[in-house]
């Protein structure tokens, strides 16, 4: 059986860090992102804490990055378990560390976990919480799987984390970027993805009013997005994954099958 691919933690800006765990999707054709994000601020975050099924890569490859009693912030963009596997385990490592998530999100993660009170900072849509030499910001993206979901921006390097929106599978060997991926296979994986798993709900919504939300978010300027399960978008992809966005509720996608060969057979080696 061919081995799990292993992706280092790529630096993305600045003194920033994403940490990627990679699966097989549908088929060993394909694989998957599932991304969390050091940022090595004066008071260092972390950005979501992986899959329970990566445990110990995760804690090698974050603690390689920041020291444990160093970290001040734990952000969580929302509970599910992908994004929350190993939470309890980077709380009892990191012991100065806040965790930080929507209010919402705060009763039900709390009682969940047993996380105490006094450990979280709820930070919602639109709010801002300084870690010493910069300030982050909580921006919820226009497509997500938990109404908790809050993306987060940094807004001294430009570097957006968002959460599970613009998800996409990439070719069986992972890649960085985006523009790494053959272009048909990106459009198609894209919809695919957010129609069959993150937000199927998008089909029916009001097309005027989600084209004013994914233009809001563009106007916030991301000079790099970064995401739990997409390699990173920079350059001349940040139009082209906001159109993509864009095109959402009317986008017709390939049929889901276990057999990932349609979406990956003749697409070429064009690119974004």
């Amino acid at each position: 059986m061919t081995p799990t691919p292993r992706q280092a933690p790529l630096e993305v800006a600045p003194e920033t860090f994403l940490v990627r765990a990679v699966q097989f999707s549908l088929s060993r054709e394909l694989t998957t992102n599932h991304n969390s994000l050091v940022i090595r601020a004066t008071e260092p975050v972390i950005v979501d804490t992986g899959m329970v099924t990566n445990r110990s890569e995760w804690l090698d490859d974050v603690f390689a990055l920041v020291e444990p009693d160093d970290v001040r912030w734990i952000y969580l963009t929302h509970d599910d378990d992908d994004h929350s596997g190993n939470l309890i385990e980077a709380m009892e490592r990191c012991p100065n560390a806040t965790i930080v998530m929507s209010w919402a999100a705060m009763g039900r993660t709390c009682a969940a976990f047993g996380i105490p009170r006094e450990r979280v900072r709820p930070v919602d849509d639109g709010e801002t919480f300084d870690v010493g030499d910069r300030t982050l910001r909580a921006i919820r993206p226009p497509v997500y799987d938990s109404a908790y979901t809050r993306g987060l921006l940094d807004t001294t390097t430009g570097v957006y984390h968002a959460a599970d929106a613009f998800c996409t599978p990439m070719p069986a060997e992972p890649v960085d970027r985006v523009d790494q991926i053959p272009v048909r296979m990106w459009e198609e994986g894209f919809a695919l993805f957010h129609h069959a798993s993150l937000c199927p709900w998008v089909a029916m919504v009001d097309e005027a009013k989600f084209a004013s939300e994914v233009r809001t978010l563009a106007a916030i300027g991301a000079d790099v997005i970064v995401g739990a399960h997409t390699p990173i978008i920079t350059g001349a992809s940040i139009a082209r994954a906001y159109e993509l966005l864009l095109g959402l509720p009317s986008a017709a996608p390939p049929p889901l099958s276990p057999n990932a060969g349609d979406l990956v057979a003749g697409h070429g080696d064009g690119r974004p």
